[in-house]
């Protein structure tokens, strides 16, 4: 699954007192989501670098004719759109959502790929992790409901991770409650 959890060690907090959101406290918890990535930057290079090769192969045949120059441009053409369509599509999954437990506050923030930063917080005693079935965008719909709210999270796993993750976002809640 695409996430990456970063849980700190249990024990006493460095500052004690009645103080709510304290600025400077270690999270307890901070999960980090993606969406899957199909082809690496290196991937990116090996396939429109044999898609060019691949391409120039029939041009062979026709090089030093005014043929050459008629075909030229739809070769270049194909690979510029296929290298802009690529690109565009990893732009498109540059989206990260990365939620931080503290022992008094839930934050869940997410970065889309135009910039758009999203954000929701609240008390993690209040929040309740809901799985729907069905019913929602996508099977098995993730959803983080409190302060008044309700968000989604991982909507862009698959419905299994979804239900690992809910079981993961249980027990961090259940540990800091």
């Amino acid at each position: 699954m695409p996430h990456a959890w970063v849980k700190e060690p249990e024990g006493a907090p460095e500052r004690s007192g009645a103080f709510r959101f304290a600025d400077g406290d270690p999270p307890a918890a901070r999960l980090t989501l993606w969406p899957h990535r199909s082809l690496s930057p290196e991937g990116f290079v090996w396939f429109v670098g044999l898609t060019a090769g691949a391409l120039a192969l029939p041009l062979l045949s026709v090089l030093g004719s005014p043929v050459l120059w008629g075909l030229l441009p739809f070769v270049v053409l194909t690979l510029w759109g296929l290298w802009w369509a690529i690109r565009r599509n990893a732009q498109d999954g540059a989206l990260t959502e990365e939620l931080t437990l503290w022992r008094d506050r839930i934050q869940l923030v997410r970065r889309e790929p135009r910039g758009r930063v999203r954000d929701w917080a609240a008390d993690p005693y209040w929040v309740r992790v809901e799985m729907h079935e069905s019913g929602g965008p996508v099977e098995k719909y993730l959803t983080l409901r409190g302060g008044g709210r309700e968000v989604e999270i991982g909507a862009f796993l698959s419905p299994e991770e979804r239900a690992v993750l809910r079981a993961e976002l249980l027990d961090a809640l259940a540990r800091v409650r």
